[in-house]
């Protein structure tokens, strides 16, 4: 990266051929509801992708939670069952673990304090229909 700062009027601007240019639609909310039997890989891409807006989501108890940071956790189940106090969850294939959440209406949050707000119980399924 020095060498090319270095080099840089060394390099001319080349014009963008505004042909080859696509429309990205904008993203739904149903876009954005996270699907719990994808793989957890493919979930935490997901939310880096969406956060924080519009922010993957999914419902608890009939609340709508953003997820804004996920990672990859072990465990297994059913997909969107809760395996553990820690909140992970079971996805198609591994499971995520959220790092940051953010209820409707409140400030986003780390995990512990979400927790502490609402703790989950383990075996819970997360609703998979939309609302």
């Amino acid at each position: 990266m020095v060498e090319v700062l270095a080099a840089l009027d060394q390099y001319a601007p080349q014009p963008q051929d505004d042909t080859l240019a696509c429309y990205a639609p904008k993203i739904d909310k149903a876009e954005a509801r996270i699907e719990w039997t994808r793989p957890a890989s493919e979930l935490v891409r997901h939310v880096q992708g969406l956060a924080p807006f519009p922010g993957a989501w999914f419902e608890l108890e009939g609340e709508r939670v953003k997820l804004l940071v996920a990672e990859e956790a072990d465990g297994e189940g059913a997909p969107g069952e809760i395996l553990d106090a820690d909140f992970t969850i079971a996805c198609g294939s591994g499971a995520l673990r959220p790092l940051r959440l953010q209820r409707a209406g409140k400030p986003a949050m780390e995990r512990a304090d979400f927790l502490r707000g609402k703790p989950v119980n383990k075996g819970v399924v997360l609703t998979r229909e939309p609302t």
